[in-house]
């Protein structure tokens, strides 16, 4: 039960995956949200819950200073997410604008500010149960993972020089309802019949559903000991990429994929086929590049023991509960 009193939120990233749960979990608990979006949006979500909305985008400071006067909190869903580009266009979003939403949110002194960050920002290597004293990755797989670990340290410097009340919290892979990207991707190629699993596809996946990321983002804006510090949350258990990716394929009425690449003809094929698209200045990725490798490829295993200890964090749904979820509003789409 929320005992939380009522608060203004000032939400980016609002007609996401992230930032609509965000919306909808804070008008049940008896905020107010107040949205930033842009003009070519569809809100008819946002509309549906009476959610205020600010249009602009964040690299508009005014719409941002609109957006924080008289904001109790300020919740960051929003990100140029990718597996593809020039570090320039990510960091043009995730870090520069980033900066004018921080600049704002301190002149406006908010009570607590929540950046979504990501898992990624740690190494491109197999992960056994690695925690927040592992450093940061200094040079990451992707312009997306590059940006947001400049994004943290940007944030962090926020805290510390201008007293930001700020927190990190770094979510694995996001799925569940209203997922227009990842999922939807992964059901067109289980019924193409093109999905191959890279290795043996026991290899951990740091997956997490959207409504723990949310339970989550809401612990750490009402924590008193989250300012300044991150945290590692996924759904809490072990989830293998076969368990993950066969439980999608069963709930959508496909037969689970058994097929196989080995590890080192993946990891070869993604250098060459990047190598290649970028020496053709290609604008769509590879049907395999490192990140994709990263994904499939390697074990991502982290440790959520700080966020349980520290926010009293415990997932309230279970991997299955939310594909169940996720997938059964696809189908429904």
């Amino acid at each position: 039960m929320n005992t939380t009193s009522s608060k203004t939120i000032f939400l980016t990233g609002a007609t996401g995956l992230v930032g609509s749960h965000v919306a909808e979990e804070a008008l049940r608990r008896g905020h107010t949200v107040r949205a930033l979006v842009r003009a070519s949006s569809d809100t008819s979500f946002l509309d549906r819950l009476g959610v205020e909305k600010v249009n602009g985008d964040l690299a508009d400071a005014d719409a941002l200073r609109r957006g924080v006067a008289g904001a109790d909190w300020v919740i960051n869903a929003a990100a140029k997410v990718g597996d593809w580009g020039p570090i320039e266009e990510f960091r043009r979003l995730n870090v520069d604008a980033f900066r004018l939403l921080l600049d704002a949110a301190s002149d406006a002194k908010v009570s607590r500010f929540v950046h979504v960050s990501s898992l990624g920002v740690y190494e491109g290597r197999d992960h056994f149960d690695t925690d927040e004293t592992v450093p940061t990755a200094a040079q990451a797989l992707d312009g997306y993972t590059r940006s947001k670990v400049e994004a943290e340290a940007l944030a962090l410097t926020y805290v510390k020089d201008r007293g930001l009340p700020l927190a990190v919290v770094r979510p694995g892979f996001i799925y569940g309802e209203r997922d227009r990207t990842v999922l939807p991707k992964l059901l067109g190629s289980l019924r193409s019949g093109i999905f191959r699993y890279f290795g043996s596809g026991d290899q951990a996946l740091n997956c997490i559903y959207v409504k723990n990321l949310v339970h989550a983002i809401f612990l750490a804006a009402e924590s008193p000991v989250a300012v300044g510090e991150v945290f590692n949350v996924t759904d809490g258990v072990r989830v293998s990429k076969k368990e993950f990716v066969g439980t999608v394929a069963t709930l959508a009425g496909l037969k689970p994929p058994k097929r196989h690449i080995p590890l080192w003809l993946a990891r070869f094929a993604a250098t060459m086929m990047e190598r290649r698209a970028l020496r053709k200045g290609s604008t769509t990725p590879p049907l395999v590049n490192k990140a994709r490798y990263k994904f499939l490829g390697l074990n991502l295993d982290f440790s959520i023991a700080k966020a349980r200890r520290l926010l009293g964090y415990e997932p309230p749904y279970t991997t299955e509960q939310g594909l169940k979820a996720a997938v059964a509003d696809m189908t429904r789409a």
